[in-house]
């Protein structure tokens, strides 16, 4: 199997270079097929300039330039209609992600057609997640548990990990923003695809902004859901679709 790990990127001059050759060392150790596809969101810093030197250093390496409207959305749905591999899993620039846990998803995505991160299970580590944010963070997602009848308690985590053929029969995606992290394996979940849930380690950020305004999100994230919640309902009574073969 082939992994493609997209990396959305705006403005990730002081970072992205890290991020990238971190996850590179990490899939080449561990001698997995891959390509790390970094999606330049229309940076207007010198992010394009320093992934045109990684390449010499990565490479598996790619970049693809996104063109407006720009939006982590957007640039995560330019890298699901462009990605080669078996798996798709999507990394932030910020280096927020573990490569480990990448390595750790590959692995069980074998099994399963999706694989979900949980930062707030046994075996996870957070380090310096805003308080605020964090209350924020955990009531949404018992909502969203408690509106869809599931365990899995972080739909909001956009760390996942799914096989290729999930993400072809789930499109089109409308969400433009941060919200496509919901509605990816809210989709997936209603449809009965076949998943597991696994701890994955999260950081903050040490270097940049963060993109991520919970006021201004927080009205798409919720229409995002209810969306999805419609499908739910729409689609009672038909056969659930099992792990494709």
């Amino acid at each position: 199997m082939r992994l493609s790990c997209i990396i959305p990127a705006y403005n990730e001059e002081g970072c992205i270079a890290d991020t990238v050759i971190q996850l590179y060392s990490a899939l080449k150790q561990n001698n997995i097929e891959h390509e790390i596809r970094v999606i330049n969101d229309n940076s207007t810093d010198k992010t394009k300039e320093v992934l045109g030197k990684l390449k010499t250093r990565v490479p598996t390496l790619v970049v693809v330039d996104n063109n407006p409207p720009n939006g982590y959305g957007m640039a995560v749905r330019k890298g699901l209609e462009t990605f080669q591999g078996d798996s798709v899993c999507v990394c932030m620039a910020d280096a927020s992600d573990s490569p480990e846990d990448v390595i750790k998803f590959f692995r069980s995505n074998e099994h399963y057609d999706c694989v979900f991160g949980s930062r707030w299970t046994d075996g996870a580590q957070v380090i310096d997640y805003p308080r605020v944010k964090q209350f924020i963070n955990r009531l949404a997602n018992y909502f969203i548990s408690l509106l869809f009848w599931i365990k899995y308690t972080d739909v909001t985590n956009g760390f996942k990990m799914y096989r290729n053929y999930v993400i072809e029969e789930l499109k089109p995606f409308k969400s433009r923003h941060f919200d496509l992290a919901v509605e990816i394996p809210l989709k997936a979940i209603v449809r009965g695809y076949s998943y597991t849930v696994l701890p994955n380690s999260w950081t903050n950020r040490e270097i940049g902004e963060t993109k991520f305004n919970i006021a201004e999100l927080g009205i798409r994230y919720l229409f995002t859901v209810l969306a999805c919640f419609a499908e739910k309902w729409c689609s009672r009574g038909f056969v659930r679709k099992k792990k494709s073969e």
